[in-house]
């Protein structure tokens, strides 16, 4: 088998599970066709609970221009500047996609010169380039939202102070944003820059809500809009958000320590062939070899690692839980 069946092999399984994927996960299509017949089904239905829920969503849509578009959605650039965004870095798209070339090109290189395998130190590369740097940013994303959402109860409270002292919300909006720390105050001052340019409160919190994708922020953004559309008490209404949001968050501590046991077992279960091979391998280097130069072994094991990396998403699935 010479080097271009060798590749037209792996594109053939890589495209074999991409298209089964696709079929599993079901299209965008078929979801947004079950949210249109939800919402029908609320909007006639004659429970209370169902009547109040779904003017509830009207009133979320109702303060949307008609020309609402979901940030990040306009092109995958768009979206990948929008996770670089989120990690609260100056990073480009540009830096980015240099930074992943020259590191698939870097391990390419340096698994090529140990051994000789071009296939495998293409593909081995090409790996490293595209998962190395999207862990990082993803790692960074969740460190800046649990900064965020830890503090921002404290945000709330404050906010709340503010109201119940008589001062307006703009200004009490500005308070936080000097007097907490790290992405919350960030985030605070942002939104007072977008007011003072002239934007609208609602549409400066709503460009921040899409900018930081978090729960807990658009939990705050729709009731500090609901309330200006409604009236009522909006200093006992944050207070009670923040009540919420605390609540919410030993919640996920709780779920986090009853799930840590299965989380321990992906770990082994997923890092045990890749020790058992790193010990064969020290062990005996020959009997290990033909992964390094043999064609077909090679193909086995990319095969292998791809099965391994769906394996470890399927557990990670099983074992994250959202509230």
């Amino acid at each position: 088998m010479d080097f271009f069946q060798t590749l037209l092999t792996t594109l053939v399984i890589f495209s074999v599970l991409v298209i089964a994927y696709l079929l599993v996960t079901g299209s965008g299509a078929a979801k947004a066709q079950k949210r249109r017949l939800q919402a029908l089904r609320y909007r006639h239905s004659e429970s209370v609970d169902a009547k109040v829920d779904a003017q509830f969503k009207r009133a979320v849509a109702a303060r949307r221009p008609k020309a609402y578009k979901i940030a990040g959605s306009g092109s995958r650039l768009e979206a990948l500047q929008l996770r670089l965004t989120r990690t609260g870095k100056d990073w480009t798209v540009t830096q980015y996609i240099y930074a992943s070339i020259g590191l698939a090109l870097a391990v390419a290189v340096l698994m090529f010169i140990a051994t000789k395998a071009l296939l495998l130190s293409l593909g081995i590369g090409l790996m490293v380039g595209a998962g190395l740097p999207h862990l990082v940013v993803g790692y960074l994303i969740g460190k800046r939202t649990n900064e965020f959402v830890s503090k921002f109860p404290d945000g709330i409270e404050l906010l709340v102070r503010g109201l119940r002292s008589g001062l307006p919300v703009t200004e009490t909006l500005a308070v936080v944003a000097q007097e907490v720390p790290g992405p919350v105050g960030y985030e605070f001052k942002t939104v007072i820059d977008r007011i003072k340019v002239g934007k609208t409160m609602e549409d400066a919190l709503q460009d921040t809500a899409d900018k930081l994708g978090i729960a807990e922020f658009n939990f705050f953004t729709i009731t500090l809009a609901i309330q200006r559309e409604t009236g009522g008490n909006l200093a006992e209404t944050l207070s009670n958000l923040a009540d919420v949001l605390r609540k919410r968050a030993q919640m996920k501590l709780k779920i986090r320590a009853m799930s840590s046991e299965s989380k321990a077992s992906a770990y082994i279960v997923g890092s045990l062939p890749f020790l058992v091979f790193g010990a064969i391998m020290y062990i005996n280097p020959e009997y290990m070899g033909g992964f390094f130069s043999d064609d077909r072994l090679i193909v086995a094991g990319l095969g292998a690692g791809v099965w391994m990396a769906i394996g470890a998403f399927i557990m990670a699935k099983m074992v994250s839980f959202e509230i």
